[in-house]
Formats: structure tokens, sequence, C-alpha cells
């Protein structure tokens, strides 16, 4: 039996990712500040940001998921964001890569490409977004990522170990889809965003194919679902809110995506299911 230990695992990604490991047969265990709502499966108290403590909670295991994170900008002091993420993934990777384990699967995000949370109103260069799209944020959220997918290139070299790093679009468990038909038909509201989203369970799916994926080295992949979260297609929202945007690198008729997830579906063999329009009543 494959034991992967996922950080974070008390949050809202971490019950799907569980679920989605337990549910193939993997020995799990949660290493979080908190015990989560509901136990699936051990839960290890663990300061990510104290080494001696990584070491323990990673020892004997076969795969790291990190989901652990500050999740926004903005929410904490700057520098408090920035110190969490970086070196609790430093942590996470220098640790799994001495313990010998061989796959990792990182948390970062699409923020990473710094519309999220611009305070200069940045447009995208292009859209549907790719994995090649500048990375500008402009605040620690944003940076802190780019370090850990930095970290995780770092970590490849020295130890071989895969590493796979999920820019997650805007992630939705299913009780939140209660709170679309609030945003559906105001362009504003997710233009940040690019009004992406992805379903926790389809994610979860996509964090356990990368753990089971082979000979990936270090690569970063965009996780969103097929279409966005709007009821306006994408053509007239990228004119709505994005109209100096011309460069169009893909079709996007009807409801097509803004943020690339190809690159994704193919490396992982990967296809998300859940479609908000399934469990909204338009």
């Amino acid at each position: 039996m494959n034991k992967v230990v996922v950080t974070g695992g008390s949050g809202l990604l971490g019950a799907a990712v569980i679920i989605e490991f337990l549910e193939h047969g993997y020995e799990v265990i949660n290493a979080d500040v908190k015990y989560p709502k509901e136990a699936l499966c051990r839960t290890v108290i663990t300061d990510l940001t104290n080494l001696g403590e990584v070491y323990g909670v990673l020892a004997g295991a076969d795969a790291v998921v990190h989901l652990a994170a500050i999740p926004v900008a903005y929410s904490h002091p700057n520098e408090v964001t920035f110190q969490n993420n970086v070196m609790s993934t430093y942590n996470i990777l220098e640790a799994a890569g001495n313990l010998g384990i061989k796959k990792a699967v990182i948390s970062s995000s699409e923020s990473s490409y710094g519309i999220c949370f611009s305070k200069q109103n940045l447009n995208p260069q292009y859209v549907p977004i790719d994995e090649d799209h500048p990375q500008l944020p402009e605040e620690s959220y944003g940076l802190s990522k780019i370090v850990n997918e930095k970290t995780a290139d770092m970590i490849h070299r020295r130890t071989g170990m895969q590493v796979v790093s999920f820019r997650l679009g805007n992630v939705i468990s299913p009780e939140m889809y209660k709170n679309f038909p609030g945003f559906i038909h105001d362009p504003q509201q997710r233009k940040p965003i690019l009004w992406s989203y992805i379903d926790t369970r389809d994610a979860a799916t996509a964090y356990r194919l990368a753990v089971e994926a082979e000979g990936l080295g270090s690569v970063a992949l965009n996780i969103g679902a097929d279409e966005t979260s709007m009821d306006i297609e994408s053509k007239q929202l990228m004119e709505t809110c994005f109209p100096e945007v011309k460069n169009f690198r893909k079709d996007i008729t009807g409801f097509a995506p803004l943020l690339n997830n190809e690159k994704a579906k193919k490396l992982l063999n990967w296809k998300p299911i859940h479609k908000w329009r399934n469990y909204v009543n338009l």
C-alpha cells in the first residue's frame, strides 16, 4: 500500500483529496495545524514551518501532497503570508527530497499570473492563459507561489524527485454552488480570476493522477474547469471587462475557459467532469 501525506487536509480542498486517495487504496495522513470537521484519516498536528516536525510527519511516506497555505493575498500582513507559504513549501520539499520520497504535488495558483490581486488593473497579455503566460504578481501571495515553483525546480534538480505544481483556479466545493446565482450574470464580480473555477473533486483527481504519473520532472500545470463559472459567453466577458485584449490564442466560443487546462489534461490524462450547471438551477 502506498502512503501519502496530505498537508492542509483540514482545509477547503483537503477532504476531497483525502477521500480520493482513500478510495484508491492509499494510506493517508493529514498534516495540519487543526483537526478537520470530519475525521477521514489520522491527523498529525504539524507546524510546517518547523523543518524537524516536517521530517517527522513525512517519515515513511511514498508521496506528499501539499495543500497547506495561507490561501489568499491580504488576509495577513504581507510578510507573514510570504514567510508561511515559502518556508512551509521549502520544508516539505527539502525533507521529502532528503527522505527519498519520489513524488510531490504542491499547490500554486492562477494568482501567480498577477491579474487576480492586481491594484493596477493588470490585463492578461492573451487568453486563454496558459503556463507560459508571464507571472507578474504585485503582492506576496502570488510571489510566494512563484518562489515555491522555483523551489520545486531546485529540489528536482538535486534529488530527481518529481514535483508537480498546480496553478489552481478558484476552488469550489459542492456546497459553494449555492452561491453561483449571485454572480453568474455579473461579469465584474469574478473578472480578476478570469471567471475560472475548479470543483474540489476534479482537483482531487488531478492530485492523485499527478502522484501516479511518471517522468514529469518539475512541471507547473493550470488546473481549471472546461468552462467559465459564468452564464455569459466568454467572448462577451472579454469584450466587457478586458476590451483591450485582442490576442486570442484559442477559440473561446461559448463558455470556453480563459484559464487553459490543456497541458494538465494531456500530461495527467485528466478530465474535469463536474460542471456548475449540473448543480445550479438556471
